[in-house]
């Protein structure tokens, strides 16, 4: 190799190495093998490829840095880290909880409706955080793990069963049970405990990881579960506007993928958990007309106790979906 192409190939790196930009990304779930990690990763692995190496976002579990689960968006916002999936956002961008008001968006196609209605008012709550909404995905429908039978909702009356809002903890009132708040990390103590008696969540979601404490399933659906992925707004305008575009395209068709990835899941896990003896039930006639009975008026008191623009959204969501 002539000094020319020695040197050449030098200032070549140097140009490559001066554009290319480090991510650092979080992830609210420490379980690597779940179909969010797995597409979190998958995220990165694109954005690197497709980029030509330009974009590199390294995802880190949670409880591998210092950012409470309820802190991510913040965490983002401030630049802490560049790129995350946030499930508890609702606390910093609570109009987003219209999408997981009970009873109010039935099934998948409702979703896919209910949320591009959505769409531009979150990016909007979003961007006041100082975050760019790239995406996201949804876990399968919130049901019921117990310790105990539970054969239609009048026997969750005077169980303490903990929930991931306020709005579940609505539910699980308007049915007589007690609603407690816990990270999931303090799930399985509080279940050998007593302290809680059941959860609300997804097989393929916190199921997957306590169905040992949990003999019990209820299938009925409460609501959808939902996580965002999010960047820092400076650092995503700081990239070139194709890497832009490049990572909003990747990030779309991964949250699809892993929403997908999750109704299958949701199928293996409730078959594994039957094969070791949890008890499954179907809900019971009848449990679907009391609790949107129940539930309907309930909306519309939480979008107007909470301000004219959950009363806009929710009125989005409603036309969307036809109720």
């Amino acid at each position: 190799m002539t000094l020319k192409m020695i040197v050449a190939s030098a200032i070549m790196a140097c140009t490559v190495a001066a554009h290319a930009t480090s991510w650092t990304g979080y992830t609210y779930s420490s379980v690597s093998t779940t179909a969010a990690v797995k597409g979190m990763n998958r995220i990165s692995e694109r954005v690197a490829a497709e980029t030509n190496g330009d974009l590199d976002i390294k995802i880190h579990l949670g409880k591998t840095l210092q950012i409470k689960s309820s802190d991510i968006t913040q965490a983002v916002g401030d630049g802490i880290v560049d790129f995350a999936a946030d499930f508890f956002f609702s606390g910093n961008v609570p109009i987003a909880r219209v999408l997981n008001l009970p009873m109010l968006i039935n099934n998948d196609q409702e979703w896919q409706k209910a949320y591009a209605a959505m769409q531009p008012m979150l990016e909007d709550a979003f961007a006041q955080q100082d975050v760019v909404l790239l995406g996201g995905y949804r876990y399968p429908q919130q049901v019921f793990f117990t310790t105990f039978p539970v054969n239609q909702l009048s026997d969750i009356k005077g169980h303490k069963i903990r929930v991931t809002s306020p709005e579940q903890g609505h539910f699980v009132e308007a049915f007589g049970g007690l609603p407690i708040t816990l990270s999931g990390s303090e799930v399985p103590t509080a279940l050998e405990r007593g302290v809680i008696d059941g959860v609300l969540t997804a097989s393929a979601g916190g199921a997957k990881k306590w169905h040992e404490f949990l003999p019990n399933n209820y299938r009925f659906a409460v609501n959808y579960g939902n996580s965002m992925i999010i960047a820092n707004m400076d650092s995503f305008e700081d990239l070139d506007k194709k890497d832009q575009a490049k990572l909003r395209t990747i990030v779309s068709e991964e949250g699809e993928n892993i929403s997908a990835e999750f109704i299958e899941d949701e199928k293996a896990q409730m078959a594994f958990q039957k094969s070791k003896g949890m008890t499954i039930a179907m809900p019971a006639d009848g449990d679907a007309k009391k609790a949107n009975d129940l539930l309907r008026p309930y909306w519309f008191e939480w979008a107007k106790d909470n301000g004219p623009e959950y009363e806009k959204a929710l009125a989005l969501v409603l036309k969307a979906i036809g109720k």
